[in-house]
């Protein structure tokens, strides 16, 4: 029997994003909302899996994210303590380089804009407190006090779950096919069949520009691989006397997780894998030539390692030429987008899916930065496609 459903508003992708918009719009009165997945409730397919993520609030990609990062803080501890269910790690989070490194100066103009706690450590203060890094002199830690990590999987099926509690459906295992506006509102058609809907939400993540085809030369889709290694003794990378981390060495960057299963830890350094105008032609196998980069850069930054991953896993995602993710309305107001979030999204998904849920009800949200709007990324693409001057740059941002 072909499904059809009419809703004031269906979210696309129940992901990241979509699972925090879900969870928010489901708190509206008289709001009646969809979700449209087309993979299961929690699954290994899209940009959140594997395992772990680093929670900041001490951005290193500039204080613009501050406020959203302290919102999102306060989001996850509300879903916490809706749930019952811890998904914030605080563990605070530690970034290690060569005083002066350009990603701690902007991690301490953030916490300088907003006083946020934090800790400042010397190189012999790290070799004291933090044996299992290798310091070199010269080098600098900054602790951000209230970050941590977060249980990415668990995350989603818990905003999933406290939607569907609060009175939102989720179709699983459904492919969007096409959406139209008209004069009624959208129409969304599916591989279960079609729905209406008052207004749309995409928070498809890779496949941000296969649901809107428009966005195709501001968003693309890129694989970020993940890996684990199993250090010579895991008691020192328990999460009482570990925190998480970023580490720039000898110019290569890396973020960690300490051990979630009792005998590895999350170390993933960033490889530089190819854009994809297509999600389905992700990466899906390290070369040995990646894996052995991989074990090298591991190594250097954390001695006492075996050398070799014990598991891997790749992660397709939406990425923009400046790494800012688009958070805002089409010309129509009917569709809201949230995408191009280039693996910085995960941290703030309860503030975005908060900003998207604003942006459905009033069509603005004091979440929204300029920099988030269809229209800066726009005259972005335009200026790099004539060869004019982009305005700042395009910023190469790594986000966790």
């Amino acid at each position: 029997m072909t499904y059809t459903k009419t809703v004031d508003v269906a979210v696309i992708g129940a992901g990241s994003i979509g699972s925090m918009t879900l969870w928010q719009l489901s708190k509206r009165a008289g709001v009646s909302v969809l979700g449209i997945e087309q993979f299961g409730p929690a699954h290994s397919h899209a940009a959140f899996s594997g395992e772990s993520r680093l929670f900041r609030a001490a951005n290193k990609e500039g204080a613009v994210y501050t406020d959203a990062a302290l919102r999102a803080r306060e989001l996850w501890t509300q879903l916490e303590l809706e749930s019952g269910r811890e998904l914030l790690l605080k563990t605070g989070v530690l970034a290690i380089a060569p005083a002066g490194h350009a990603f701690l100066e902007s991690t301490l103009r953030s916490i300088g804009e907003k006083n946020l706690p934090h800790r400042i450590l010397d190189a012999a203060a790290l070799r004291r407190e933090y044996q299992q890094f290798r310091v070199d002199d010269g080098d600098m830690g900054v602790m951000d006090l209230l970050g941590g990590g977060l249980r990415p999987e668990l995350s989603v099926a818990t905003a999933q779950r406290r939607a569907i509690a609060q009175g939102a459906e989720i179709l699983y295992g459904t492919e969007v096919l096409a959406i139209k506006e008209d004069s009624d509102g959208v129409l969304v058609s599916t591989s279960a069949g079609p729905v209406r809907a008052g207004k749309v939400v995409v928070t498809s993540g890779a496949w941000t520009a296969v649901v809107l085809p428009e966005l195709h030369d501001l968003v693309k889709a890129i694989t970020y691989p993940l890996t684990w290694f199993m250090p010579e003794d895991i008691s020192q990378f328990t999460r009482e006397k570990f925190p998480c981390w970023m580490r720039d060495l000898d110019g290569d960057h890396a973020f960690g997780v300490p051990t979630l299963d009792g005998y590895s830890i999350k170390i993933a350094p960033i490889v530089d894998l190819p854009l994809m105008d297509n999600p389905a032609d992700k990466v899906t196998e390290l070369t040995r030539d990646q894996l052995a980069w991989c074990t090298r850069i591991a190594t250097a930054m954390l001695p006492g390692l075996v050398p070799e991953p014990v598991r891997w896993s790749t992660h397709p995602e939406s990425i923009t030429a400046d790494h800012v993710p688009i958070l805002d309305v089409s010309e129509s107001g009917r569709v809201v987008i949230g995408g191009g979030f280039s693996g910085n999204g995960f941290k703030f998904a309860p503030a975005y899916g908060r900003l998207l849920a604003d942006l459905v009800e009033t069509g603005s949200s004091d979440l929204q930065h300029p920099l988030f709007t269809l229209d800066h990324h726009r005259r972005r693409a335009h200026a790099r496609a004539n060869g004019l001057p982009v305005e700042g740059g395009d910023a190469v941002l790594i986000g966790h």
